[in-house]
């Protein structure tokens, strides 16, 4: 796990941020990635497209066993305890509240890539308005010809 986050680092220290996008959808932010990082930021649009459709073995799927995800102060250190724990509220919240991605960036060395997003989120979700900037982090791992999410770090805050 250190080599991918020592690779995670690297890579992020090295990126340069893009010009923001606002009010466009994350398979059009894809030509604004270094295009190495493509294929991997297709995972992160569809990990997202399972959540919005409530699919949760499609989410699941496209998640590293040993996924680590930070969400709001809280961590999940295994897709076992994710899946048990928050992956059904983060769909339902997914199916209830639409997002816009504004900004992307990415990169990858073809074994590793980290996708960063920043969107944000409204509507209402349990009778409460939702009005939120959001960043994400995803770090996927390309196991056989396939890429894998393996960390995932959420963070939201109100929107001016």
């Amino acid at each position: 796990m250190v080599r991918y986050w020592a690779a995670f680092a690297l890579v992020l220290a090295c990126s340069t941020p893009i010009a923001a996008h606002v009010g466009v959808n994350p398979s059009s932010q894809a030509g604004a990635l270094q295009p190495s990082a493509r294929d991997a930021a297709a995972i992160v649009d569809a990990f997202h497209a399972a959540l919005r459709r409530g699919d949760l073995s499609a989410a699941s799927a496209l998640l590293a066993a040993d996924a680590l995800i930070f969400e709001s102060g809280s961590v999940e250190r295994t897709k076992a305890e994710y899946e048990a724990k928050h992956l059904p509220a983060d769909a339902q919240f997914s199916r209830a509240v639409p997002s816009t991605l504004i900004r992307r960036s990415g990169q990858s060395d073809g074994s590793t890539a980290w996708i960063a997003s920043e969107g944000r989120v409204t509507g209402t979700f349990k009778g409460k308005k939702v009005d939120r900037l959001t960043t994400e982090t995803m770090v996927l791992r390309r196991d056989r010809a396939a890429w894998k999410i393996v960390h995932i770090h959420w963070s939201s805050g109100a929107a001016p």
